[in-house]
């Protein structure tokens, strides 16, 4: 059954099944059709989130194991409901005491029926699979392992022992086995799995053998088979072998009529292969658009100039947004990366050697062929051979450009060739177009979403996976072509607003956005806010980058939490990268971050911060009302992220994976209007689900007069209409709707938010449409 919309549950200890099943009533009562949950299989103990898992043929148990998920699921289907579940297939926790296949693995070496599991490089290791645990040197180490029976201890952790190696001296022991413990820091160049993006806990699975995928989907399969579960969302397809092949493997595994959604990471106007076999993506590609119409693209670039001056516009910070990108890209693919640049030189080497067309490359002219054209991919990475799409002639001929020795440069021409499959098919070929592909995902994810973000600044509601913080603004041109182009290629892909991984929740993003439409307002409250907060001890950033990002921060999170602010803020200067970080972090750098967020966001300054927000709410709920209900009927099935029925206000996780009580008091204020807003949308959705299903035609609507720009609206199948009001700051200062009006289809409408509420078709005055709420959903009377 596919889902008419979708409402996402965060699992984990504090919040099992039985809590997700005493959710249900509510979420039935908004007219939700599917619960989508978070990783269900058994995970490390503890986990807040499931997407390290150590055993696919387990429900997880701190959740409620098996009969949990299979009571909740008679649960859901009471109330009408079913179930979609997220699932992992591109890694699991590299934890070997909980991860029995690893353990084989290491136990057992290249031998191990296991070994197939995951993408290691034995030759690589000398023969062992590098095991970065250590907290230091291994010999500073030693003193603190010990062996009990065939196992090792070390602190918490345990290894398997090589048989018949029990009883060597450590330093012996240690050398025997197939695996080599080292310090954690050698992870960067001398890694030999791969991982997903940086993080060595997390270890590749090879689930292009299909005795790797049977294993790892039994289980799934099973509770599909079952009628359990009746969707899926595939986390991150980029990083396995070849998506196309998992998504047909698993299409016909599931028995070709399971809904499908990807987390495929669409950029630009980039599309969604054709050939997968799904309903579409998770819905990033839909929140940029969203977004994009409540951005005004004068102010955006005001804010940019604005920052930049600000800032004194760092090298590092890069200025522009390409620059920005580019410099944390080199940075990347030249540290964090090193390990897997160094295995895709070392299989270029294997082919050239083998071919007498291609020997004599030097080493680092294909290291440095490698990184010019990894940084220069334009999407998240190459799916076919001979794809030029990903790594178009433009890209080789900028690389060929960073040579200072000319004749060297025709190392770009070998790797650009063999990252197209150009050069042959033998295994060393293949294998080093995957591992291309693999690693130019691994490298957009880590330079841009978790890097550049974070140091591009003027509009950091503009920062979320699947946008563009350059050209942050979408007009209602682009928007409907978007949404044409979902009902004719995939009606029935996903769309979201805020997410697990979304840097800021939608409300805080609309907040912020309005910032956009008054920059010369931001910038006389930053200078104030500046000079008041420097009056506080500890009220003086440590950098004005800090500074800018708090303040904006502040602005759309609210009155301040100063412990969750904080716990955010730390994370995004590590995550910049430019003062301290993850690996490197300066304890004197981050006590200013936090002292500064204590005595200004959260210190006297805060009454300041929320005059502004203030004078700011009546924009933020035009854009707040106005996001939820087009996502809530524009093409697409809706995903409503725990809480997002009301106003929901979150930072980056682990802040927007909290828990959420489902026993809340009455909403009011705003958070009332958008829950009555997003009830109304989905249980119409419900009702009538044709209106918004594959053969659903989307219609722009026709909008005439002085504001024009500022109405979007659209008609579905002919029944129903959703108007809302974007720019509304603008508008005010423009002078409002005056003789503005929107044609409405024949027919009389009924105003499904304002009951006996009626318009007749043809030309309606907006500014009466609009009189009562910044947005309307009117279906055909009659059918209300």
């Amino acid at each position: 059954m596919t889902p008419t919309s979708t409402y996402r549950l965060q699992l984990q200890p504090g919040f099992p099944f039985a809590a997700a099943a005493a959710a249900v009533p509510h979420t039935a009562a908004l007219g939700v059709s599917h619960l989508h949950l978070s990783p269900v299989l058994e995970a490390v103990p503890g986990s807040t989130h499931g997407y390290d898992v150590v055993d696919h043929g387990r429900v997880r148990e701190e959740l409620g194991g098996e009969d949990g998920l299979r009571e909740l699921s008679r649960t859901a289907r009471e109330h009408g409901m079913g179930l979609v579940l997220d699932i992992v297939p591109n890694h699991m926790a590299a934890v070997p005491r909980h991860n029995r296949a690893l353990w084989e693995v290491l136990r057992e070496g290249p031998h191990s029926p296991y070994a197939r599991w995951f993408d290691i490089d034995w030759e690589a290791g000398d023969g062992k699979i590098l095991m970065p645990v250590l907290a230091g040197r291994v010999g500073d180490e030693t003193d603190t392992m010990h062996v009990e029976g065939d196992v090792l201890h070390y602190g918490e952790q345990r290894f398997p022992l090589r048989g018949s190696t029990a009883g060597l001296p450590m330093a012996e022991l240690l050398d025997a086995q197939w695996y080599r413990l080292c310090w954690w820091r050698l992870a960067r160049t001398e890694l030999n799995y791969r991982r997903f993006f940086t993080v060595s806990e997390l270890i590749g699975l090879r689930v292009e053998d299909p005795e790797v995928f049977d294993a790892t989907h039994a289980k799934i399969l099973e509770l599909i088979r079952d009628g359990v579960v009746e969707g899926l969302r595939v986390d991150h397809p980029d990083g396995v072998a070849d998506p196309e092949g998992y998504l047909r493997r698993l299409d016909e595994a599931t028995g070709g009529d399971c809904w499908i959604v990807v987390e495929k990471i669409l950029t630009g106007e980039e599309p969604l292969p054709d050939g997968w076999p799904v309903a579409g993506t998770t819905g990033y590609d839909a929140l940029h658009r969203i977004d994009g119409l409540f951005t005004d693209p004068a102010g955006a670039a005001e804010l940019d100039a604005d920052h930049r001056r600000f800032t004194e516009a760092a090298e590092e910070l890069g200025g522009r947004w390409e620059e920005t990108r580019r410099h944390a890209a080199y940075e990347v693919v030249t540290r964090e990366l090193a390990a897997e640049r160094t295995a895709l030189v070392r299989l270029a080497e294997r082919v050239c050697a083998a071919d007498p067309r291609l020997r004599d490359h030097a080493p680092w002219a294909l290291r440095a062929a490698l990184r010019e054209l990894l940084v220069r991919v334009p999407v998240y990475r190459p799916y076919r051979a001979c794809d030029e799409t990903a790594l178009p002639e433009e890209a080789a001929r900028r690389a060929k450009e960073t040579f200072t020795v000319p004749a060297e440069s025709a190392a770009v021409d070998v790797v650009r060739d063999l990252a197209l499959g150009r050069l042959g098919t033998g295994p060393d070929h293949e294998a080093f177009r995957v591992r291309f592909a693999q690693t130019a995902s691994a490298l957009r994810a880590k330079s841009v979403e978790d890097k550049a973000f974070y140091r591009y600044a003027p509009l950091i509601a503009a920062n979320e996976v699947g946008g563009e913080p350059g050209e942050p603004a979408v007009t209602p041109e682009a928007f409907h072509a978007y949404c044409a182009r979902l009902a004719r290629d995939w009606p029935l892909t996903g769309t979201v607003l805020t997410t697990h991984d979304t840097k800021r929740s939608a409300d805080v993003r609309a907040r912020i956005a309005v910032l956009s439409e008054c920059p010369e307002r931001w910038a006389a409250f930053l200078s104030e806010i500046t000079e008041e907060a420097e009056n506080v001890p500890g009220g003086t950033a440590p950098d004005p980058q800090v500074a800018w990002t708090v303040w904006q921060t502040a602005v759309g999170f609210g009155p301040a939490d100063a412990g969750r602010l904080d716990t955010a803020l730390l994370k995004a200067v590590r995550e910049a990268g430019l003062r301290t970080s993850w690996t490197e972090p300066d304890a004197a750098y981050e006590k200013a971050v936090s002292a500064f967020v204590d005595a200004g966001p959260a210190g006297p300054p805060q009454h300041s911060v929320a005059r502004f927000a203030h004078e700011l709410a009546p924009y933020a709920r035009a854009n707040v009302l106005g996001a939820t209900l087009l996502q809530l009927t524009m093409p697409g099935v809706p995903d409503v992220y725990q809480g997002c029925e009301r106003e929901f206000l979150a930072l980056v996780d682990p802040d927007n994976r909290r828990p959420v009580s489902f026993a809340a008091a009455p909403a009011e204020g705003l958070s009332a209007e958008k829950e009555a807003l997003t009830s109304a949308a989905l249980r119409l959705r419900r009702a009538a689900p044709e209106l918004f299903g594959a053969a659903a035609p989307y219609t722009p609507l026709a909008v005439s007069g002085p504001a024009a720009g500022h109405c979007v609206a659209f008609c579905r199948s002919g029944e129903v209409v959703t108007a809302v009001t974007r720019l509304s700051l603008r508008l005010e200062r423009g002078g409002g709707w005056r003789d503005t009006e929107l044609r409405l289809p024949t027919g009389r409408w009924a105003d499904a938010l304002s009951p006996g509420r009626e318009f007749d078709g043809g030309r309606v005055r907006v500014a009466e449409l609009f009189a009562r709420r910044p947005v309307a959903l009117l279906v055909r009377a009659g059918r209300a």
